[in-house]
Parts: structure tokens; C-alpha cells; sequence
């Protein structure tokens, strides 16, 4: 298990990008779902040893994360956010550089391990052709590869599906599904179908803080009945948002269209419908903003 207690961060401009984050991440899929600018790779740049929290403890078992980050490293498979690679170099000749800086140093068993991966993420075909000419799909599915090399207890991914086309993304959410039976998997996303479809369990991160955590199903069973949803004149869409609680807003056939949270029908012409997780992730950050500025 991964345990976060009193996680702190303040960068040296004084911005505080994370305040007192605590979380207990088991096996399985954990998605860690917040906006752009939560804290989201700040968090995970702490787990993965690449900078040192200014307060607050991080365990993985027996490890203390931050004492001996070595330790961790050993068992720990990271796919950032954006990952460079050798302009000129192949899938293969790649994926056995970095298997060899991963400590795996018998030619034949990163021969065995090279195969394997390239395998599993569906790039055998492509193992001569330069990483640097992959699509984003391909390049992501390289990186979870390369995040897989030693057999890795815990697994990071951060953004991993942001910009891949549908096939793309279904592919890779169906890759990270079949890793995340038998280890711990972090998906940071500020995308909610990542969360609802991958996720047993999971946390809202906003403004550097974690204001939810449970299974997605249980987190929205609180909005059962008290998700209303309504047509309305863009003009008249401030009036509405000064008198209800508008959670979204967006377009649908040229249409505006509000959700509101309440316990009743809000008005004449709101229609009820059943509260999914993107209601829920919406509803948090809306009350969480609400109460930092009465605060």
C-alpha cells in the first residue's frame, strides 16, 4: 500500500502546490482527478522521488518514500506527462538502452524483456521505426513499455490519454486495465471518462488539496435524485447561475445546457437525471471554490 500523510509542497515563488495531502492507495487503479494547476504532477513528481516534499510523509510498504528514495525507485514505473526520446533511435534499440540503465544488464534477459513489452503494447511491427515518428498513441503505449521494465510494483501515469484520437485512447485504457490487476496504478487525469472507466477507486484533488476520496459508484450515490438538467437561452444563463446551483454548463445541438444540484425541482421545465461522476468532479470543485472564497 501507498500511504500520503500531510503532504506539503510550496515552490520557492511561495506558490503552494499541495496542502496537506493524505491518501491510502491500495492495489488496483486509483485515479487522481483534478483540474489543470490541482497539484496533480506535483503529487506525483513527490511519489516518483523526483522532488522532495516540503512537509509530510510518503510510504510504500516498508519504504519511506522520501528517506530512501533508491529503494522506491527500484520498484517504480513512471510515464510523465511529456517524455523525451532520441530523435534518431528505434523502439527496440530504445526500450534495451533503458532497460540497461533499469539495471537489467544479461543481453538475453533484456532480449526477453524487450520482446515481451513490445509485444504486450502492441509495437512489435513498428520496433525498427523511431520512436521520434511514432503517433501519440504509439509513443504513449512506448512509454508505458518503458515504464514496465523490472517488473514494477508501483506505476504512475500522468496524463497519459490528453490528446489521443478515440481508438487510441480505448486501446490504452484497456492496456492500463489489464497492468493494474496486480499492482498499484496511479492515473492523474483532468479527464473524468478516464476515472469512471479505469478507476475502482479515487481522489479530487483542487487547489492543492483533497476534498474526495472513495469509489467513483459510491461518491456519486450521494447525488442520487438531486441532479436536474435544463435547455436555457444563452442570454438568460447568468441569471440562472446567480439563483441555482449550476454545477456545468455546455453546449448540446446548439443548445445550452445547465445541470443543477438540488434537492427538489428547481424550477418549472428542469428535468431530473441520474448524477454520474463528471457531476460529482463538478459539484466538488464548484462547492470547494464556494467555500475558499467565503473563506
Amino acid at each position: 500500500m501507498l500511504t500520503l500523510s500531510g503532504v506539503t509542497h510550496v515552490y520557492p515563488n511561495g506558490t503552494k502546490a499541495l496542502d496537506n495531502a493524505t491518501l491510502n492507495i491500495d492495489k488496483g487503479m486509483f485515479g487522481l482527478l483534478g483540474p489543470n494547476g490541482a497539484g496533480k504532477s506535483t503529487l506525483m513528481r513527490c511519489i516518483a522521488t523526483l522532488q522532495t516534499p516540503s512537509e509530510g510523509s510518503i510510504r510504500f510498504g516498508d519504504i519511506d518514500v522520501i528517506r530512501q528514495p533508491e529503494r522506491l525507485r527500484a520498484l517504480l514505473g513512471y510515464l510523465p506527462q511529456d517524455f523525451g526520446v532520441y530523435p534518431r533511435v528505434s523502439a527496440y534499440d530504445l526500450l534495451d538502452h533503458l532497460a540497461v540503465l533499469k539495471g537489467i544488464g544479461s543481453a538475453g534477459q533484456r532480449k526477453d524483456t524487450v520482446e515481451t513489452l513490445l509485444n504486450q503494447v502492441n509495437l512489435w511491427s513498428v520496433r525498427k521505426k523511431a520512436v521520434a515518428g511514432f503517433s501519440g498513441g504509439m509513443r504513449q503505449r512506448f512509454g508505458i513499455a518503458q515504464a514496465l521494465i523490472g517488473s514494477p510494483q508501483l506505476i504512475i501515469v500522468d496524463e497519459p490519454t490528453a490528446g489521443l484520437d478515440p481508438e487510441e485512447r480505448n486501446r490504452f485504457s484497456n492496456l492500463l486495465s489489464e497492468i493494474g490487476e496486480n499492482v498499484v496504478v496511479i492515473l492523474s487525469t483532468h479527464i473524468v471518462d478516464d476515472v469512471a472507466d479505469l478507476c475502482s477507486r479515487m481522489a479530487i484533488i483542487n487547489e492543492g488539496r483533497i476534498v474526495q476520496t472513495g469509489a467513483p459508484a459510491e461518491l456519486v450515490r450521494v447525488l442520487h435524485g438531486r441532479v436536474w438538467r435544463r435547455a436555457v437561452d444563452k442570454a438568460a444563463l447568468a441569471d440562472y447561475q446567480s439563483r441555482l446551483d449550476v454545477i456545468s454548463t455546455r453546449l448540446r445541438g446548439g443548445e445550452t445546457v445547465i445541470h443543477v444540484v438540488a434537492d427538489a425541482q428547481p424550477e418549472a421545465g428542469f428535468e431530473p437525471v441520474e448524477g454520474e461522476l463528471e457531476d460529482l468532479y463538478f459539484a466538488t470543485l464548484t462547492e470547494n471554490r464556494r467555500s475558499a472564497a467565503a473563506a
